[in-house]
């Protein structure tokens, strides 16, 4: 069974209502091409390094204006998205950095909020710190939808494989890994960590991601990639702002995993895949 997938590369700036014009578009443009389902970086609606202008240009999820107005694309287009992550506000004053799966008729099916936080000193003189704002997640997620299991996870969640083998486990046939990685780790690490998940889970493994300078000050990688069960990379977007399309096939999910049987059964993360 083939899908018609695609994902979108950006270069998030401090703006929401900017951010959500181009997203707007990148969408419309991807849904033009024929795409059902496609799939946005890491924060998509803002990149905001400062805590204080974060908290000035975000809100409950309830009361976002710029996601109202995306799933209102995705009912008229009828396509399903998912927004990599959306910064959002918590009634406990902290912030998730949270995957929304937006179905074919505006609805949000599922939930997922960034387990592990980015808090990391770079040799570059970076410095990051998501735990001072952010609240972590609790709860790995698979969902169910028309194109296969889906399964949830965000940049930093890349460095802990038992995460991606648990998802595997679960029933995950593609296991999304929506980024805004560095430039410094993404050019060493990005490709050799990312084809490693999709071999040992025998998943396929799609990988939107921030790309450029942003407004903000950071530099990440781009390199947006697509990659099949057997570790091979079917689509990659380099640089720039824009989508690429792509087909998964789930057979080739079953076949990887039969020839290379090697998912643990042991469990470490909580698993749900009940719907929001």
């Amino acid at each position: 069974m083939k899908s018609k997938f695609s994902l979108i590369q950006l270069n998030t700036g401090t703006n929401p209502e900017e951010s959500c014009s181009v997203l707007k578009d990148q969408i419309l443009q991807a849904s033009d091409s024929g795409a059902e389902f496609i799939s946005t970086p890491e924060t998509t609606n803002i990149m905001e390094l400062r805590n204080n202008e974060l908290f000035k240009n975000i809100t409950l999820e309830d009361d976002d204006e710029y996601l109202e107005q995306i799933k209102e694309v995705t009912k008229k287009r009828n396509i399903w998205l998912l927004l990599g992550s959306w910064v959002v506000l918590n009634q406990n004053g902290k912030v998730s950095n949270r995957s929304l799966l937006i179905d074919n008729t505006g609805v949000i099916r599922y939930r997922y909020n960034k387990i592990h936080l980015f808090d990391v000193d770079l040799p570059s003189g970076e410095r990051y710190r998501e735990s001072k704002a952010y609240e972590s997640g609790k709860e790995a997620i698979v969902g169910a939808t028309p194109f296969g299991n889906i399964g949830f996870s965000i940049c930093y969640d890349l460095r802990f494989p038992y995460l991606y083998r648990d998802l595997a486990q679960s029933g995950a046939d593609i296991i999304f890994v929506p980024s805004a990685f560095t430039f410094e780790t993404g050019k060493v690490h990005w490709h050799n960590l990312l084809c490693a998940r999709a071999i040992e889970t025998g998943s396929y493994i799609v990988a939107p991601a921030q790309y450029g300078k942003h407004e903000n000050g950071r530099e990440t990688y781009g390199h947006s990639l697509v990659i099949n069960p057997w570790g091979e990379i079917i689509a990659q977007k380099e640089e720039g702002v824009g989508f690429i399309n792509f087909d998964i096939n789930l057979d080739e999910v079953k076949q990887a995993r039969i020839k290379i049987p090697s998912i643990h059964k042991d469990s470490k993360y909580s698993i749900t895949s009940e719907e929001s």
